[in-house]
């Protein structure tokens, strides 16, 4: 029997980028998952602050000739790759010149919020999808946390549902503590809608284009929630423990071996 195949969609993930705690989680899951039989990838953007030569990253130039279309315009996608330390899986990474290269994350120097985060956003779930396609390796567990990857669960539902590499995907989002304060921009959903399959109308829930919606709107595509803080504002978790017909993780503190999250992909993989 092979093994069951699990894709981590990460904004940050230890010790390439800490944002978060969750950084280091999403590397713990990722090893744990490994030692557990999974066969695991991960993705993640290819900030400009994540250093190449120090994590060994390299170019795999069969996945290049990637573009990516967004509201009208190409964006070339180049992938990079690097082992995870101490761990035999492999972390590929999105880079693109206009959205990645800059050495700051979403703020400038002045603590300015970048124009243009909602399109790389949108740049960046779209491209993590693109890239699965073009490896040609069905996931049976996409699991997406941080806010930059709330539209993978939305896209994987109706912009690719006729994709046959995703036919089997069943999507895990984590949604965990409001690190932004400022908007995505008012033409945020419309530039999301990024293909036939996909209308405005469903992407309602994103429509305010804050770390609020996306979180809300991650966790209501998704098939299982898991919640990755202990400080969640009590607003948003109301509204993730009102969804339906869903399994909710609850945090079990920075210190857990994760066995929960383990549980929930070999439930969801069946």
């Amino acid at each position: 029997m092979s093994k069951k195949r699990i894709l981590f969609i990460a904004t940050e993930m230890s010790p390439y980028l800490e944002l978060t705690e969750f950084a280091e989680i999403v590397n713990k899951l990722a090893i744990k998952s490994n030692d557990s039989g999974l066969e695991v990838r991960c993705i993640m953007p290819r900030f400009g602050v994540i250093n190449e030569r120090r994590h060994r990253l390299h170019e795999v130039v069969r996945l290049s000739g990637i573009n990516v279309s967004i509201d009208d315009d190409d964006y070339p996608l180049q992938i990079k790759v690097a082992s995870l330390p101490n761990a035999r899986l492999q972390v590929y990474f999105l880079e693109n010149e206009d959205f990645f290269k800059r050495k700051q994350i979403f703020h400038d120097d002045e603590e300015n919020w970048f124009d243009d985060n909602g399109l790389r956003s949108i740049f960046f779930c779209k491209g993590a999808l693109e890239t699965v396609k073009k490896f040609g390796w069905p996931p049976d567990i996409i699991h997406c946390s941080g806010w930059m990857t709330g539209l993978v669960p939305a896209y994987i539902k109706t912009a690719y549902k006729r994709e046959a590499v995703f036919s089997n995907s069943k999507v895990v989002f984590t949604v965990g503590q409001n690190t932004f304060q400022e908007k995505l921009g008012a033409d945020f959903v419309k530039k999301a809608v990024i293909n036939a399959n996909i209308k405005e109308k469903d992407l309602e829930l994103f429509k305010d284009a804050t770390n609020t919606s996306l979180f809300k709107g991650g966790a209501y595509f998704a098939d299982a929630v898991t919640i990755g803080d202990d400080q969640l504002e009590k607003k948003l978790m109301g509204d993730i423990t009102k969804l339906k017909g869903k399994t909710i993780v609850p945090f079990k503190g920075w210190d857990s071996d994760l066995t929960e999250y383990i549980e929930l992909y070999q439930e969801l993989s069946k």
